[in-house]
């Protein structure tokens, strides 16, 4: 399961101006809007520890149940979301989602108990449905393949950035306390955060366009180029798989294999992102460390600042060579050995290193994973499939907090739950390798079975 390479392959002056063009055009606004996204759903890792769970009288499993809800909410509407995202077009989806995901959001700064976190927190999801493989599907619509996994590793670049930025920020906005009508730092942060995706969601109306030929800023000759060079890729996919949208997807092998291996990552993503500064705020009772809040949010974004690194590098690597599938099985097999060992160091700094090791193998797969569903989906079946994908991953982003707010509650600390996410992450990287032999078997029994119908063809011919 290779995908292909700009290596040996021509490329004109018209195709390097108008994918130039398109990152610089498309992909940073989209990338922005990610980091919105990811940081809004996030939030209540950083206001946990610093005030939210004193507030509300919330326990760990509490914390953790509704930090996951948000995910059934999610998941719900999906599909769905994205069926609805194929056929009125992104740039008013998508708009539509980041508008309303922003209001729910912006219902957090007045949030008074734990039901009322769990319902905000479940409606936040059905706001947000759709976003992720929109944005997947959008710009595989805009980007051939031979450049999508670029494309797609400068998009993912928001993700840990976000933690990079975003936690320091956090940190800070929570250190003014009482700034506006009284209001806890906690309650501040999510006014602040919630803010930018509404703005955002209203400028996405007038910055995105639904396909090349509707952008003035591209030449008509980038516009034929890019249009030509899409169509031709959807009609070698076959149109089997252009038809059908939810028959085509729900009946696909690959679709189920590769939705088992996301839900590993995503395990990890998110056992990591909600309980990281959790962690952290547990370093003054295991090594006797304070900190203050903004600390805190400086040492959160720690781990982040290499893996934006990997992520860049480890995806212009797959770029080039093609990807294969030990650019998205080896980082998964690292990530799942590393983070059990995080909690066994005898430091803040060494269990910070280790994680970072961890947060540098999931940034790293990520971006590669998400340039093979559209390799052999197209229309509507690639718009089910994708969002077939992120919905079944993304149980894991229900499974990983409520999980590890339970096991910790019930064992006294982070060791078991952490070694949960390692099983998990190691079990993907076994799928991965497993899903590449097997297309690889695939592509050979179907190339021997070629091989005679050509050539009986040429015998009738001649």
């Amino acid at each position: 399961m290779d995908i292909p390479a700009t290596r040996g392959i021509p490329t004109s002056v018209v195709e390097k101006t108008a994918i130039r063009k398109i990152a610089t055009r498309i992909v940073p606004f989209v990338a922005l809007m990610f980091f919105i996204n990811f940081l809004d759903r996030t939030a209540i890792s950083f206001a946990a520890p610093n005030g939210m769970e004193a507030d509300l009288g919330l326990t760990a499993a509490q914390f953790g149940f509704a930090s996951g809800v948000f995910f059934i909410g999610y998941l719900v509407l999906e599909v769905p979301s994205n069926l609805a995202l194929h056929r009125f077009g992104a740039r008013i989806w998508l708009a539509r989602i980041m508008i309303t995901w922003g209001i729910v959001s912006l219902l957090f700064t007045w949030v008074q108990n734990y039901p009322q976190l769990v319902g905000l927190r479940f409606l936040l999801g059905i706001a947000e449905a759709g976003f992720f493989p929109g944005a997947i599907l959008f710009l595989s619509t805009w980007v051939p393949a031979r450049h999508r996994g670029k494309m797609l590793a400068l998009f993912y670049l928001a993700q840990p950035l976000t933690s990079v930025i975003g936690s320091p920020l956090a940190g800070w906005l929570m250190t003014h306390e009482g700034l506006l009508g009284g209001l806890a730092g906690w309650r501040f942060m999510f006014l602040c955060v919630s803010i930018p995706a509404i703005i955002v969601g209203v400028l996405c109306l007038f910055v995105l366009k639904d396909k090349p030929s509707q952008a003035k800023w591209l030449d008509e000759d980038e516009k034929l180029w890019l249009e030509g060079a899409l169509a031709k890729e959807n009609k070698e996919k076959g149109d089997g798989h252009g038809k059908g949208g939810l028959r085509a997807a729900f009946g696909s092998g690959r679709v189920w294999m590769l939705a088992a291996v996301y839900f590993g990552f995503i395990y990890g993503l998110y056992a990591l992102s909600f309980f990281l500064p959790t962690i952290i705020d547990g370093f003054q009772e295991q090594f006797g460390t304070e900190f203050d809040l903004f600390q805190k949010g400086l040492i959160t974004a720690i781990p982040y600042v290499p893996a934006a690194v990997v992520l860049y590098f480890w995806s212009r690597d797959a770029f080039r060579r093609g990807v294969r599938v030990w650019h998205i099985a080896v980082p998964a097999l690292v990530g799942g050995l590393s983070i059990p060992v995080a909690l066994y160091m005898n430091s803040p700094a060494a269990t910070i290193a280790v994680i970072a090791v961890t947060a540098c193998s999931i940034f790293a797969a990520l971006p590669n994973f998400w340039t093979v569903p559209t390799q052999f989906l197209t229309g509507a079946a690639a718009a089910a499939g994708v969002a077939l994908i992120n919905t079944i991953g993304n149980l894991g982003g229900f499974a990983a907090p409520y999980i590890t707010g339970a096991v910790s509650e019930w064992t006294g600390g982070y060791q078991v739950p952490m070694f949960i996410v390692g099983f998990f992450m190691v079990l993907s990287s076994v799928l991965m390798f497993v899903l590449g032999r097997n297309t690889k078997r695939n592509d050979q029994r179907q190339a021997d079975t070629a091989a005679p119908t050509a050539a009986t063809t040429q015998e009738t011919a001649a």
